[in-house]
């Protein structure tokens, strides 16, 4: 199979969920009303609710749900053969991602821009929005945690890439002054934003810098972990016209330049996949197909974390409803693009099969290592860069979007502990300030508490896929339970949770017999509060869809 086709072929599908399905969902089920005054005009106050240019939107919402997350789960997913992963991404970014997306920012636009663990409470009920905010409070701590360690380890491997990630920072302050401040057009901005980033991409390989191996104690590495959350800290408590949205836009954009140039490299190499259609010669201990590849490849196909950013961040700044479709719908299909081009460096960036295979010698391998060095290949054979500049580029790319997930993640962390206040009436914890405080010591303390090399939050990743997809399938339950309160068709999003649902236990409960052989009771225990959530969610939405439909069928028989 040559990578052209795959390409083609999968962009094809998403261009086409683009601008069909999405069109039926966004008029026929959500019923988005260009005139419904958003609760970014609403509560204006230029700090987290800022009516948005539906562009710049959509450059925060789609960098901030892409991270690394869109490359790691299909680079690894792969391990079970190319097509697998193929037909998941591009099913799952149309069918799945996209109206989960736009669905959770129409959800909470609808309910003052609630984030999805505090809309629970009003659709579904109290104890249901207990429960969901503590598996949204572990999957943002994992989140936060681990993202802090891919970047950290990045930095520290690739330290060309150190002038071009701490640069864009920079240039994102200054692109928030000239488009709010300066007001200054979109277009002149862009042009300027990315030219200076990828200035700073090609001066990377020039200067490149490290920390001190050791410094009071701490590893390199875990200087930078420390170095990022004192960022995202600062970051949080920012306007988010200042940092956030100008930062993710511009990434957004540099996405896609990255995206153009590795998408033209693979037109003009053409090159072959070596990996094969399906494996059936797996690695000894890789987990089934079923129904691991569905937690394994979340962001690229459906992911929970977006149903936070879409009701945590991207809610608060919607101009005009209609604007859902694009910043949520397209938003999708960008990461599904993202995914796609993961998958093609994945299996096609190398020379040989063999070569193939010593990258996957074993289940967890590939990851960010296989995209930057196969993509690096596909660059380099397609458009004569050098290799070290690929590799820059590409590791760039995976830093900038692991980043901006970080975040962005943080302030919804800071979000979740303002609505414990809101809810247990703890005044203090209302504030901005303590609340950051408060989601930058839980990081810290998963990230260092096993040790000081600040990779403890390594410890609860195996749980992430599970717990994120749940999460999803969640947010779903509640948009489900919401368009059965307003009487419209619910098949668009009922039959994707039903699928995600069974997914996710049968993975949840194949964990919790791996971590009770491997005597893991650290993770059994934790896998089994997460398995009852989603047990216990599913349950108070179950009974709220039946009596929903029960009050349906009286009335109708109380007409007849």
């Amino acid at each position: 199979m040559n990578a052209i086709f795959l390409m083609l072929i999968g962009l094809g599908a998403m261009a086409l969920g683009y601008f069909v399905y999405s069109k039926f969902v966004a008029e026929k089920i959500f019923r988005l009303d260009p005139d419904f005054r958003t609760p970014a005009h609403e509560f204006e106050d230029g700090v987290d609710y800022v009516p948005t240019n539906k562009f710049v939107l959509w450059g925060h919402h789609f960098t901030s749900v892409a991270g690394a997350a869109p490359i790691v789960g299909p680079a690894i997913a792969v391990i079970w053969g190319w097509v697998p992963a193929f037909l998941w991404v591009t099913l799952g970014t149309i069918f799945f991602a996209g109206v989960h997306d736009a669905g959770a920012i129409w959800a909470s636009n609808r309910n003052k821009a609630k984030s999805v663990g505090a809309l629970t409470g009003d659709v579904v009920g109290k104890r249901a929005r207990g429960v969901f905010m503590i598996v949204i409070f572990l999957v943002l701590l994992m989140v936060n945690a681990v993202f802090a360690v891919v970047i950290a380890g990045l930095l520290t491997q690739f330290q060309t890439s150190v002038v071009p990630v701490w640069g864009a920072i920079v240039v994102a302050l200054i692109i928030g002054q000239l488009i709010y401040r300066k007001m200054i057009g979109l277009l002149t901005v862009s042009v300027v934003g990315v030219v200076a980033l990828y200035a700073l991409i090609w001066v990377g390989p020039a200067v490149p810098l490290a920390l001190p191996e050791l410094f009071l104690g701490l590893t390199d590495k875990a200087q930078w972990i420390i170095l990022l959350f004192v960022y995202a800290a600062i970051a949080s408590l920012l306007p988010v016209w200042m940092l956030l949205q100008p930062r993710d836009y511009i990434n957004g954009l540099q996405l896609f330049v990255g995206l153009g140039l590795l998408y033209g490299a693979v037109l003009l190499s053409a090159p072959e996949v070596v990996a094969p259609a399906f494996n059936d010669n797996v690695p000894e201990g890789t987990p089934s197909l079923v129904p691991l590849l569905f937690v394994t490849i979340a962001c690229g196909a459906i992911s929970g974390f977006h149903g936070l950013v879409s009701s945590g961040t991207t809610s608060k700044q919607l101009d005009k409803e209609t604007d859902a479709r694009f910043v949520g719908y397209f938003g999708a299909i960008g990461e599904g693009g993202l995914a796609l081009a993961a998958i093609i460096a994945a299996t096609a960036g190398f020379a040989t099969l063999a070569d193939w295979q010593a990258i996957y010698s074993g289940f967890g391998q590939g990851g960010v290592a296989a995209f930057v060095q196969g993509g690096a290949n596909i660059l380099s054979n397609g458009l004569g860069f050098e290799v070290e500049l690929s590799q820059t580029i590409l590791t760039v790319m995976a830093v900038l979007f692991a980043g901006t997930t970080m975040d962005t993640g943080l302030r919804l962390q800071r979000y979740i502990f303002q609505e414990w206040g809101v809810i247990y009436k703890i005044n203090w914890m209302q504030k901005a300030a303590p609340a950051t405080l408060l989601a930058v010591a839980s990081c810290l303390l998963l990230a260092f508490g096993s040790g000081g090399d600040g990779s403890g939050g390594l410890l609860i990743w195996p749980l992430f896929g599970t717990t994120n997809q749940l999460l999803a399938g969640l947010t779903l339950l509640v948009i489900t339970v919401m368009l059965a309160r307003l009487g419209r068709p619910m098949l668009v999003t009922l039959l994707p949770l039903l699928f995600l649902l069974v997914m996710t236990v049968l993975a949840l409960l194949l964990q919790l017999k791996s971590f009770y052989d491997q005597a893991n009771w650290f993770l059994f225990g934790l896998d089994l509060v997460v398995l009852a959530a989603a047990i216990l969610v599913a349950l108070e939405c179950g009974t709220t869809l039946n009596r929903l439909r029960s009050d349906k069928i009286k009335e109708i028989e109380g007409k007849s």
